[in-house]
């Protein structure tokens, strides 16, 4: 067997606790992050078995799927999302965990505060109830989502049985264009692999176009590695990944960085290892993406027409199906189709780098009087520096505003929801049917995008706005 190792293979093996026979390993893991919606279960399990969290110091939670994102000084009106912020709260304190919830300094969306803390480190084997738990990836970090009973099995032994994953390795080569960004890269992997293309892998992302991006950015494309049906997404760490996560609170310190480092400095492919999978795109011909179906795969470059049935997965009933749903047809190109809400945020792209690229694009101009704005921080680090940097008054000036943190119409399992019916430009991960509400209809675009639907009330290209800024 050879001994070059990818990346993926370093982390992993590194956290064998246990190698069952023809079964799976035991997996030690190094942070395990809460939330309210897939912990109470867990917890009451434990509760009724008497065992208490083996690692408290190893386990973060905070609230962020139920948060209402306007007057969080309030009760919650829901009575079941009030239950369960209710009962994380107690079940945090029952077991000494530390818990970021409403009114916290440090709360919110639980894959944005994770590494703004430092939590999130490279070589970490990271877990959470939450599929875009991928995200933490971004720093060489082996991190995918569990399910509850998984997550009670973390709680009581901060291990977990997973079979290890096929490794695959997507290289993006040379330069994005303008106008491009991370989640473009990531909808356009997607739209060529199909939500299932990545299915049973481990993928590690490589190549200019992800050396080139910031942490935000690379945070950005891991988190979308689940919607092509990767167990997750890495990339590997640099300088810039150094450079982010030291003097962030649960950092190491000291001669524990050093240590650290030490170890985080090995954490790339060696040369000669290999993939069981390997892919490469060619960064020049990617351009702003947006998708036009009901899954994350149907995305298109913005300025291409919608496909035909006999180029697309799936089937032409379960596609027509789709496009009666969106009430979009074949051929149709979807620049100029009017929108109604626009909704900036999310695990996916609620970093304060986000609301830069979109004030970017809204500075001067006013929001269009047919759209509906939710402009939704994933922090309130982030809502702080959306202030401190001036953005807020660019955007109240072009007549947006700020709403409070947490996953808001996302997932809308609270209050923030897209009417039936009503087309939404969302900067979220998923564009299932009803994902942001009952009859919701969503085009998953970038930052970009969105903000040119917003101030023009229709999709349109972000480039020719951006042409018109340069004239």
């Amino acid at each position: 067997m050879s001994s070059k190792k990818t990346l993926f293979d370093k982390v992993w093996d590194s956290h064998v606790v246990h190698h069952i026979d023809n079964g799976p390993d035991v997996l030690f893991i190094d942070r395990h992050m809460v939330h309210e919606v897939t912990s109470p279960v867990a917890f009451l399990g434990l509760k009724n078995r008497g065992i208490k969290v083996l690692h408290p110091e190893k386990t973060f939670a905070t609230a962020d799927h139920n948060t209402p994102t306007i007057n969080q000084h309030l009760p919650v009106e829901d009575p079941l999302s009030a239950n369960q912020l209710k009962a994380l709260e107690q079940n945090a304190e029952t077991y000494g965990i530390s818990y970021w919830g409403l009114g916290h300094e440090k709360n919110g969306i639980v894959h944005v505060v994770g590494p703004e803390y430092g939590i999130t480190q490279p070589g970490a084997t990271i877990v959470c109830g939450d599929s875009h738990t991928s995200t933490h990836g971004a720093f060489g970090a082996i991190a995918f989502g569990i399910g509850t009973s998984e997550v009670e099995m973390v709680l009581a032994t901060q291990c977990i049985m997973q079979a290890k994953p096929k490794s695959m390795r997507i290289n993006v080569e040379g330069s994005l264009n303008k106008g491009v960004t991370p989640k473009d890269v990531a909808l356009y992997i997607i739209s060529q692999l199909t939500t299932s293309g990545a299915t049973g892998y481990f993928v590690e992302y490589a190549g200019q176009a992800f050396r080139d991006m910031t942490m935000e950015g690379r945070m950005t494309v891991c988190n979308l590695s689940i919607e092509m049906g990767a167990r997750g997404g890495m990339i590997a760490p640099d300088e810039k990944t150094f450079a982010y996560v030291q003097g962030r609170e649960f950092s190491p310190k000291g001669e524990a960085l050093n240590k650290a480092m030490t170890y985080w400095e090995t954490l790339f492919t060696d040369e000669g290892a290999q993939f069981d999978k390997e892919i490469t795109f060619d960064a020049s011909n990617i351009e702003p993406m947006i998708t036009y179906g009901t899954n994350p795969g149907m995305g298109i470059g913005i300025s291409k027409s919608i496909p035909t049935a006999d180029v697309v997965e799936g089937g032409a009933a379960t596609y027509q199906k789709s496009l009666k749903y969106m009430d979009f047809h074949e051929g149709e190109n979807m620049i100029g189709k009017p929108i109604d809400f626009v909704f900036l945020g999310s695990c996916t792209n609620g970093r304060i780098e986000d609301f830069r690229a979109f004030t970017a694009i809204v500075k001067g101009r006013k929001k269009a009087d047919n759209v509906t704005a939710w402009l939704v921080p994933g922090s309130h680090k982030v809502e702080s520096a959306i202030k401190e940097e001036g953005l807020l008054d660019i955007l109240e000036e072009a007549g947006f505003t700020l709403r409070e943190p947490g996953c808001s119409a996302c997932l809308a399992m609270n209050d923030d929801k897209i009417p039936a019916g009503k087309y939404a430009v969302s900067t979220s991960n998923r564009n299932f049917e009803g994902r942001q509400g009952p009859g919701s209809r969503t085009l998953l675009a970038s930052p970009l995008v969105a903000a040119a639907a917003a101030v023009t009330g229709k999709v349109t290209d972000p480039r020719d706005l951006m042409e018109m800024e340069m004239a």
